[in-house]
């Protein structure tokens, strides 16, 4: 049945909010037999791209000279990087640093979230290296004390690294403690169960499959509701000064 224009998308200045509804795929450059759904790009005002790849079997993702996050959502992915194969299961995840050469093949029909990003460097501070894990080996920490919302880090919580990725999971019930309005921007991508978010001055009915991008101090907070956890996955830029990286203006 046509819905009749309904869409619980919506976009404004401050942040998004895309749901599958909406997602129109594409293809990037040296995809093969695999499309992109781009949720954000510098085209919105973000310093960072995010899409989710879908894969047939035998496609491949194509390169990138930025910084590539690769976490697997569904079926399988091989990474063949600095003279290896790794392969990479579901909730597997790979980060790679920039100008580093690579591929992604799928065996099989697949999907991962993609996360890509000019990398700034410190001066001082050695760029990150190559990591392949995956979201088991990682321990868990109640935010705030509280138990019922787990977070796990995906990357080391190390200056090297210029943005963080980590896996937060709400109880029935748990929310976040505070409305939080902060210099860094998110991608967030629903893995789990939903709730509600509040963005900016409106709330939001969210479920897995979405996806939310939140500008620099977006008032934003979460509340998980319903029988099952509410799990998402969230960028954020993170271990460099507020100027780093803008251009000078002009003192004329």
């Amino acid at each position: 049945m046509h819905n009749l224009g309904q869409t619980r998308s919506c976009k404004r200045n401050n942040f998004f909010l895309l749901t599958p509804d909406t997602f129109v795929r594409t293809v990037l450059p040296g995809m093969k037999a695999c499309c992109a759904i781009v949720h954000v790009s510098a085209a919105a005002g973000a310093n960072f791209v995010q899409y989710t790849a879908e894969f047939e079997s035998g496609s491949e993702l194509g390169g990138t000279d930025a910084q590539r996050f690769i976490y697997v959502l569904e079926g399988s992915l091989q990474l063949e990087v600095d003279g290896r194969k790794k392969e990479l299961a579901a909730n597997a995840y790979a980060y790679i640093p920039e100008g580093f050469q690579h591929r992604v093949i799928a065996g099989r029909s697949s999907r991962a979230a993609v996360i890509e990003k000019p990398y700034q460097q410190l001066s001082a501070v050695s760029a990150p290296q190559l990591l392949i894990s995956t979201e088991g080996q990682i321990s868990s920490h109640a935010l705030g004390d509280d138990p019922d919302l787990q977070v796990k880090c995906l990357l080391p919580d190390e200056m090297a690294f210029d943005f963080a990725v980590n896996t937060m999971v709400y109880q029935p019930g748990a929310a976040l403690s505070m409305v939080e309005m902060h210099v860094m921007e998110h991608g967030l991508l629903m893995l789990e169960g939903g709730g509600i978010y509040r963005l900016d001055d409106s709330w939001h009915s969210v479920t897995a499959g979405d996806f939310i991008w939140m500008a620099p101090w977006c008032p934003q907070w979460f509340g998980a509701i319903g029988k099952t956890p509410a799990k998402y996955l969230i960028y954020k830029d993170w271990n460099r000064h507020p100027l780093a990286g803008r251009p000078h203006e002009s003192r004329g």
